[in-house]
């Protein structure tokens, strides 16, 4: 299982935006991509410019077609002047879960 861990930064006074266009690409996932396992956002409790996604899916193809998806595209049209610094990106592979889904 491979995962993509990502922090985003946006700038204040945008929250709702990025959170708004973090929920498209969920929606956009669980409706056409199968082979992403999970996908999971949050907004930091403390920081609520800072939100984190993480990803599951089972090989590197199903991280490339999620990449080069539509919604992940729109989602860049919309979030990259709204983004503050870098996004922090780890890739990794899954070596334990536990979940109740």
């Amino acid at each position: 299982m491979l995962t993509i861990t990502a922090t985003i930064r946006v700038k204040k006074g945008h929250e709702a935006v990025m959170r708004q266009a973090l929920l498209e690409v969920a929606k956009s996932v669980r409706a056409h991509e199968p082979t992403t396992i999970g996908y999971y956002i949050s907004q930091d409790t403390t920081d609520p410019c800072v939100f984190t996604t993480y990803e599951r899916y089972v090989d590197s193809a199903a991280m490339d077609r999620h990449n080069n998806s539509e919604a992940v595209v729109r989602f860049f049209g919309v979030a990259k002047p709204l983004i503050d610094g870098e996004v922090t990106l780890v890739t990794g592979t899954e070596i334990s879960t536990k979940s109740n889904e």
